[in-house]
């Protein structure tokens, strides 16, 4: 399906409502097609165009008017279009048709796509934060929806990416893949000697795994923080030390059996944050960045810069969104070798 319009004409005294829906259409193993999401839209009140971002210059979004923006894929999906629109006052609705669907479970988005855009006539919005990142992209910044960080995870990304070729699999099968791999690293990765610097307080030592984030979980949906709020303002940092490294394996391995008991992972808040990390590896959101040597890095968080429809009890009503600054959208970072 081309980039389409459909240009139904109000039937009342009330005005048009415009969406802009973002597809991928690979989301899913294609089980939901561009027709059947559109039809849904329509259904919700909207007169719908179409962008597949799997085209060509789909990103072409500069002077966008719309009244709502409907992402209908992954996290990948959520984070490609995130800097075109991060500051805009546009609600996002958001069709979670990806594998591990962290931002939309932390949103506490579920269910069918009938059901999510029915709920969208209940009107409630949640601020969504983001944090800045400087030192990693020259005197440039980059920017993450999810998390950034050090240790076991952006080594399981690269496993992960180094078996890519395998789109036969479940969604399910990718997960326990994932995990699998991660409970080997885990008790076999090498701690790295960091150090955190967070209102005023310093927190130094050997770690697995160092996570600045803004959601409830990362990866193959690993809860690292369940009470995460996005909007909340502040920003979430996991440190698990060196000494924790069998329970964090237990963890894991439970996971694996489908058993999700919850592991004290050591967690604090803060706005503005600086790591140095001895590794040389760092994961941006699902990109991971090759250290050439160990170097300061600073997170700042920019509060209100997306605004998603979330149901009624995790949001607030459409008339209280507040204007947040506009940014210029991130450099994405190429993909590298560890």
């Amino acid at each position: 399906m081309d980039n389409h319009t459909n240009n139904r004409e109000s039937t009342d005294d009330k005005p048009v409502k415009n969406a802009r829906l973002f597809h991928n259409p690979n989301a899913g193993h294609g089980e939901h097609t561009a027709e059947e999401l559109v039809s849904l839209v329509e259904q919700a009140g909207f007169v719908c165009e179409y962008t597949s971002t799997k085209e060509k210059a789909w990103e072409r979004v500069e002077g966008l008017k719309t009244d709502l923006i409907v992402l209908a894929g992954g996290d990948g999906t959520v984070r490609k279009v995130a800097p075109h629109i991060l500051g805009k006052e546009i609600p996002i609705g958001l069709f979670p048709l990806g594998t591990a669907n962290n931002i939309s479970k932390t949103l506490g988005i579920a269910g069918d796509t009938e059901t999510i855009a029915g709920n969208w006539s209940h009107g409630v919005l949640k601020a969504y934060d983001v944090g800045k990142i400087g030192g990693l992209n020259g005197d440039g910044f980059l920017y993450f929806l999810e998390g950034m960080g050090y240790g076991v995870f952006p080594r399981l990304m690269k496993r992960m990416r180094d078996r890519e070729g395998h789109e036969d699999e479940t969604p399910q099968e990718n997960l326990r893949i994932a995990l699998d791999m991660l409970h080997e690293i885990i008790l076999s990765y090498k701690a790295k000697a960091c150090t955190i610097q967070a209102e005023g307080i310093t927190y130094s030592g050997k770690f697995l795994l160092v996570e600045i984030m803004n959601i409830c979980s990362i990866g193959p949906n690993l809860n690292l923080d369940p009470t995460a709020d996005p909007g909340d303002g502040e920003l979430e940092v996991v440190l698990v030390p060196e000494e924790q490294r069998e329970a964090f394996a237990a963890y894991v391995r439970n996971k694996i059996k489908g058993i999700e008991e919850p592991f004290l992972f050591n967690v604090f808040k803060a706005k503005k944050i600086s790591v140095e990390w001895e590794g040389r590896l760092v994961h941006v959101d699902d990109e991971n960045i090759p250290l050439k040597k160990s170097r300061e890095v600073t997170i700042d968080l920019q509060a209100g810069m997306l605004h998603f429809l979330v149901p009624e009890e995790k949001g607030r009503r459409i008339g209280e969104l507040v204007s947040a600054p506009e940014v210029p959208a991130s450099d994405v970072p190429e993909d590298a070798n560890d």
